[in-house]
């Protein structure tokens, strides 16, 4: 695991937009992804009664929307214990092995790093 302080500055960026997002909106995960163009993407877990997307499934979907072709990095905020596996699928689809995935609490304490 990378701890706050070992993470570049472009990684922070994303624990903030996380933190920020999952916030404003009260949702149970923010998370944030930077695409291999440098551009960042935030959002929000939606629950709704005919939609539910997981947060990082919101980034994925907004970076591919833009028409990005690949990511470099993720960060994903919640009180689950890990990144669920269809979220690792994915990051994956778009972007391949080798992206870095950062977990944390809600309030953006990273727990664990890990790739794709």
């Amino acid at each position: 695991m990378s701890a706050p302080s070992d993470l570049s500055a472009e990684d922070k960026k994303l624990v903030t937009l996380a933190r920020a997002t999952r916030a404003r909106t009260r949702a149970a995960e923010g998370a944030a992804v930077r695409d291999s163009d440098g551009r960042t993407y935030a959002g929000a877990t939606v629950d709704l009664p005919s939609l539910q997307v997981s947060a990082l499934g919101v980034c994925v979907a907004m970076a591919v929307a833009s028409g990005s072709r690949g990511l470099e990095a993720a960060v994903v905020l919640t009180d689950a214990g890990s990144v669920a596996a269809q979220d690792l699928a994915a990051l994956a689809d778009l972007a391949g092995a080798g992206v870095v995935v950062h977990l944390g609490d809600p309030k953006g304490v990273l727990r664990s790093s890990s790739t794709t």
